[in-house]
C-alpha cells in the first residue's frame, strides 16, 4: 500500500527534508564536495551554505554530483549562485559526474552554457565539457 500525505502551506505541518549528504576533501583539482541524495527546496540553501563555508577565497570548487538522485530549480539556483560568488571572488565552480535528468535540466535552463560541466570523476582534467548528443525529434 502506498500512502501519500499532502498538506497546504500554513497548516502547521513541516515538510520533511530530503535526504542529502555532503562530504568535502582537498584534491589536486581543488576542493571536491561530493553530493549524495537530493537537492531541493528543503536543503538547497544548506548546500550553498556548506560550499561557502568550506571554500577558501579564490579556490576552485568541484561539486561531484555522480551520486545525485534529484535536483529541482532551487538546487539549480544554488549552483548558479555559487558559480557567480566563487567567480567574483577569483575562484570557480565545476560540476562533475553530471548525468541523467540533470543534463537535460541544465540544458533547458541555459545553465549548461554557463557552468563548467564535466561528465567524468572529480579529478579528471578539464579537457572537454560533457555533452549529450541531441536526439532526432521523436527518438527520445
Amino acid at each position: 500500500m502506498h500512502l501519500h500525505i499532502a498538506h497546504r502551506p500554513g497548516d502547521g505541518l513541516e515538510p520533511a527534508a530530503s535526504p542529502l549528504t555532503l562530504d568535502s576533501r582537498r584534491h589536486d583539482a581543488g576542493l571536491v564536495i561530493t553530493v549524495l541524495g537530493e537537492v531541493d527546496m528543503t536543503n538547497a540553501a544548506l548546500l550553498e551554505e556548506y560550499v561557502r563555508e568550506q571554500a577558501a577565497p579564490g579556490e576552485r570548487v568541484v561539486l561531484d554530483v555522480t551520486m545525485l538522485t534529484f535536483m529541482d530549480s532551487n538546487g539549480l539556483r544554488a549552483c548558479e549562485s555559487l558559480h557567480n560568488a566563487l567567480r567574483d571572488g577569483g575562484g570557480s565552480l565545476r560540476l562533475t559526474g553530471v548525468h541523467g535528468v540533470l543534463v537535460r535540466l541544465l540544458e533547458i535552463t541555459g545553465l549548461w552554457e554557463v557552468l563548467d560541466i564535466h561528465g567524468g570523476p572529480a579529478g579528471d582534467a578539464p579537457a572537454t565539457k560533457a555533452r549529450r548528443k541531441p536526439s532526432a525529434p521523436g527518438t527520445e
